[in-house]
């Protein structure tokens, strides 16, 4: 089976350092690409075509909630999860209607990370344990 392709955005390289170090327990993900606006991972998607896109919501210029749509447009089989700072179901709620597929929380990333790409890479949706109320339809 082939590695599941994955695109990092966020504005920190911290962030992402840390978002590649969960990742790399796992030799079925593959981190293809990374970017730090939302311009810039819109144009990363559109060239790499990844099979998810890990997405914050916070970015400078083109927020994450802004770049969804366009990500979805030009690439349709690449599924979003958000990975933010923000545990606001209202915010999670508005993600979910963009399009996403999954949203986690930053702090609950080391044990809801790999869990939501497996999930999301079959087609399920998730949410993070700290916004398992929130709806997912």
């Amino acid at each position: 089976m082939p590695a599941i392709r994955i695109v990092l955005v966020d504005d920190h390289a911290v962030a992402r350092r840390g978002l590649r170090s969960v990742l790399g327990v796992n030799p079925d993900i593959q981190v293809v690409g990374e970017a730090a606006d939302g311009e810039e991972a819109v144009k990363k998607v559109s060239d790499l075509l990844p099979d998810i896109v890990l997405l914050d919501i916070s970015l400078p210029g083109l927020s994450g909630l802004e770049a969804a749509p366009s990500i979805r447009s030009i690439s349709p089989n690449s599924r979003i999860i958000f990975v933010s700072q923000h545990n606001s179901a209202a915010l999670a709620r508005e993600a979910l209607q963009l399009g996403a597929y999954g949203h986690v929380v930053k702090s609950d990333a080391g044990l809801d990370l790999l869990a939501a790409i497996d999930a999301v890479h079959q087609g399920q949706r998730f949410m993070s344990r700290t916004l398992r109320s929130v709806e997912l339809t």
